[in-house]
């Protein structure tokens, strides 16, 4: 009995003695709590929407305030009937656009009744949902709370609902986007960390750097594998996405395949960073995960709208490259629109890519000395 509580102490000593131990055992469930307790949040809040009205009168207008003045909705743009709805959906201004009919408040008092049309981007079935059946609530609530007192006719505001770029609401076309961010950044930043990472442990780099071979030579030859792995996942996974599960694909396949690529050389620069700041293959793989796994499924927008979460988190979520990889695939995929809807993104891309590739030189350069 005495030594095995003596076994015990000595085990409770070694784990107390490692510190990556006792913030994976205390530290990470904190973490993964706090982070949890605040990105999910299914409630409404500040979305941006935007206006179409084409009849300016009194109702419209009350209504309008009635849902700005919700906490729920911000607004976005205000429209003119000669505007292109589609093109405001597409830059990603607004997620929903309201509008009212010409003549609304009279044909409310004539008739009894009047229609309001609420158009969602459903590239986000979730979102959309709960935007326009926020929308309508308040909409319904202005008729039986204030319109009613005023006028003795049943008046009923109809709202009509549409749903553009997914209108059967199918989840898939949500997560076939976010899967395949998570994937790619997953398997060719995580996999080319480990894979130098381990000829730095095994002390097989040093051979490799003594051979004839140039430095960025043998990194060159350790990454095109995983680029070409990567780069046949993401065709592998638009393929599936496509046929089998039917999620659409309205624009350039030769574009969404660049921009795959784009991102996938982005992963592989910050593996590469990774694996010169990691000694060995377990702190890679633990970099990776943490700082990799988590992040693409809570602060890319893949899972939880962004605008839903607090401020720091939505200002931390600027630097995670699957948010700005999301966007560029839910605009090509299911709008069609092409590199004049997505240069921002698509530069930020560059810019991480150059920046990780920079850094990894430079740890790779004060290794060598």
């Amino acid at each position: 009995m005495k030594q095995f509580i003596g076994f015990l102490r000595k085990e409770f000593l070694h784990i107390f003695r490692d510190p990556r131990t006792m913030i994976i055992i205390f530290g990470l469930p904190i973490v993964q709590l706090l982070l949890f307790g605040k990105v999910i949040n299914s409630d409404l809040q500040d979305s941006r929407i935007a206006i179409l009205d084409q009849s300016h009168d009194n109702t419209t207008q009350q209504i309008t305030a009635k849902l700005l003045s919700s906490g729920y909705f911000l607004m976005g743009k205000e429209l003119l009937a000669s505007d292109d709805v589609e093109d405001v959906f597409r830059s990603g201004q607004v997620k929903m656009v309201v509008t009212f009919g010409p003549d609304f408040e009279k044909t409310l008092e004539r008739e009894g009744k009047a229609d309001v049309q609420l158009l969602a981007d459903a590239s986000d079935p979730n979102t959309a949902r709960i935007l326009t059946n926020y929308a309508s609530g308040i909409i319904n609530d202005y008729v039986r709370k204030e319109k009613m007192q005023n006028v003795q006719l049943p008046n009923q505001i109809n709202t009509e609902v549409r749903m553009l770029y997914n209108e059967s609401l199918k989840s898939v076309y949500m997560f076939v986007p976010g899967i395949m961010a998570m994937i790619l950044m997953l398997i060719s930043a995580m996999m080319t960390s480990i894979s130098i990472s381990k000829e730095k442990e095994l002390g097989t780099m040093e051979v490799l750097l003594a051979s004839p071979l140039k430095p960025i030579q043998i990194v060159l030859g350790k990454v095109t594998p995983y680029l070409l792995l990567s780069f046949i996942n993401a065709l592998t996974i638009m393929l599936i996405g496509y046929f089998v599960f039917g999620v659409p694909i309205k624009g350039s396949f030769v574009f969404l395949m660049t921009e795959s690529f784009l991102f996938i050389l982005m992963a592989l620069s910050l593996g590469i960073l990774i694996s010169t700041i990691a000694p060995n293959q377990m702190v890679a793989m633990f970099i990776s995960l943490l700082a990799l796994m988590l992040p693409t499924i809570l602060l890319s927008g893949f899972m939880f709208p962004i605008e839903n979460m607090p401020l720091p988190l939505r200002i931390f979520s600027n630097i995670m490259p699957p948010r700005w990889f999301i966007v560029i695939l839910k605009n090509i995929m299911l709008k069609g629109t092409g590199i004049t809807y997505v240069w921002k993104e698509t530069l930020i891309l560059m810019s991480m890519t150059f920046l990780f590739i920079a850094l990894s030189i430079k740890n790779f350069k004060i290794r060598l000395e």
